[in-house]
């Protein structure tokens, strides 16, 4: 990335507009949010005798445990919108960085169009869909004692490939079940694309940096392994 001027321009605009979109989408549900739940945290039970302390001490967790929840729901949520937006502008560095790996051996495509555009949006949508039920079952299985967090960790890290995965597979016309098949069919690579996102998205309040920052690096790293084991696979 570095050594090509193009691929890190784009890299550095995407950058920018990764970072905006996920911030002003974060601040946005946030504030939102906090206007619905506002009524159930404003007035805290008196904490008169010792049934008085325990609805305090009950009250003061449970306000804890929903700024906590809610602020990682909203990270997704407005990281995802942010992903889906964006996706055209990643799924050009993704062939950009291909073309410059495969070179002669390079399929083209349609190039870019409206309707690529719309295309990309569109498939960078189902997979933001079926992150929210990533996160949906990862909340339920958190309460697992012992193995929940783990199983959690899990679920990030292949969703996490799946996200970069989408590029190269999508401009080859794949389905969601295609890529889902080829993360499952190439555990060891896909975890290695994914483990660092997964982490990054765990650190609070830099995540949205950090995550915006590695993404076009990480772009362009599972478009090169992705594009290697497919020349790999069909010689």
């Amino acid at each position: 990335m570095f050594r090509k001027k193009r691929l890190l321009g784009w890299s550095i605009l995407l950058f920018l507009a990764t970072v905006s979109l996920t911030a002003a989408g974060y601040t946005l549900s946030v504030e939102i949010i906090d206007s619905l739940a506002s009524g159930f945290f404003s007035s805290p039970p008196e904490a008169a005798g010792v049934l008085g302390w325990i609805k305090h001490k009950g009250w003061l967790f449970a306000q804890f445990l929903f700024v906590l929840i809610t602020r990682i729901v909203s990270f997704y949520l407005a990281f995802l919108v942010a992903y889906a937006l964006t996706s055209p502008g990643y799924a050009f560095l993704s062939v950009s960085a291909e073309k410059l790996h495969t070179g002669d051996k390079f399929e083209p495509d349609d190039g870019l169009s409206l309707r690529n555009i719309l295309i990309d949006i569109f498939e960078a949508c189902k997979i933001a869909f079926f992150g929210i039920l990533v996160t949906m079952v990862a909340l339920m299985v958190n309460f697992i004692p012992g193995i929940g967090q783990a199983v959690v960790f899990l679920l990030y890290t292949y969703y996490s490939a799946l996200m970069f995965v989408d590029y190269p597979s999508s401009r080859r016309r794949w389905s969601l079940g295609q890529k889902i098949f080829w993360i499952r069919e190439h555990g060891s690579t896909s975890f290695k694309i994914g483990v660092l996102p997964a982490l990054v998205s765990m650190i609070p309040l830099l995540n949205i940096f950090l995550m915006a920052c590695i993404f076009p690096v990480m772009t362009i790293y599972s478009t090169l392994n992705f594009s290697s084991i497919e020349m790999n696979r069909k010689r």
